[in-house]
């Protein structure tokens, strides 16, 4: 039997948002209790003073962090964690009550596990108006859940607790990417180790406010869909066929080519010729063929074409 308190490492990477930072550190605190301790490293790419002071407010280790990206701040947590398990927040989401202590429950009652994922809460940019719990249904084991994660699930990585094994078995996130890092890193876990599933919400997942353009989603779509073919191609063996591998593309990309339709059409309802252009060129780059269907078939779409085929000089 256990004694004491079973401790786990928290990973927060942060990045010159020291206002949402404290609300992330707070939810991790709510949870400990006698039978559960933190040990909360908090790893800044921004070297904020006012980042290090929060850190240490709520009795976390400040870690600044050298190179740019998620992947490097949690790099530098993860060569750190003391913790039997090793969990992670970022800097703008929250955990919910039911976190950890379901998965470690999991991971007690079976220890072949190496890790166990929870479900996360979609919200809007203040954290309310919470969507239902996601995914709505169990994605599987082994090789389902593998098939499932590489077909558009994206479990996100507050949601996850891993041994602290995982991290010498599976190694470090990929610092090359600045996209797809997280699903990399847990298709890892995925493909070498084992993974279990709990039917609790875990996590307040921030949103951003609804036609928000962000041009990042350039490099974004680019760099998921280099993380889906070096899993899935690799991993032939669990497709059924041909279709069943181009749908699971698909799935993997449809959220970015749905992204860029919406930009495109709340773009052209404002008069936003630019910015209606690059949502077209991103929805181009997605799906070709169902893109230039939509720009002809849909009126909305229709109207963003217009509009770019009116501008006057270039981009």
């Amino acid at each position: 039997m256990q004694d004491g308190p079973r401790l786990v490492s928290v990973i927060v990477p942060t990045f010159r948002r020291p206002h949402l930072l404290r609300g992330a550190l707070a939810s991790i605190r709510r949870l400990e209790d006698r039978d559960l301790a933190f040990e909360i490293l908090v790893a800044d790419n921004g070297r904020a003073c006012e980042n290090r002071a929060i850190a240490e407010a709520f009795g976390a280790t400040y870690v600044a962090v050298e190179r740019r990206g998620p992947s490097a701040a949690r790099n530098a947590g993860l060569r750190l964690a003391t913790g039997d398990f090793i969990a992670f927040l970022d800097d703008d989401d929250a955990w919910l009550p039911g976190n950890v202590r379901a998965q470690i429950a999991v991971l007690d009652a079976d220890p072949a596990l190496d890790g166990v994922l929870g479900q996360a809460v979609g919200t809007d940019p203040d954290l309310k108006n919470p969507s239902a719990p996601w995914p709505e249904r169990h994605p599987g084991v082994g090789d389902a859940l593998l098939r499932t994660m590489l077909s558009g699930y994206f479990p996100q990585l507050g949601t996850l607790v891993v041994r602290r094994r995982v991290r010498d078995l599976v190694g470090l996130f990929d610092e090359t990417l600045i996209g797809g890092e997280d699903l990399d890193w847990q298709l890892r876990i995925a493909r070498r180790r084992t993974l279990g599933y709990v039917e609790t919400p875990c996590m307040l997942f921030r949103g951003r406010a609804h036609g928000t353009y962000d041009a990042i989603q350039y490099d974004r779509l680019a760099y998921d869909r280099l993380v889906f073919f070096r899993h899935s191609v690799p991993e032939w063996r669990i497709w059924p066929s041909p279709l069943a591998f181009l749908r699971a593309y698909q799935g993997t990309l449809q959220h970015f080519y749905w992204y860029f339709v919406t930009i495109m059409i709340a773009a052209a309802s404002r008069g936003q010729k630019r910015r209606a252009f690059r949502a077209i060129v991103g929805a181009l780059r997605v799906f070709p063929v169902r893109a230039t269907y939509h720009l002809v078939a849909r009126r909305d779409c229709r109207r963003a074409l217009v509009q770019m085929a009116s501008m006057h000089r270039p981009i």
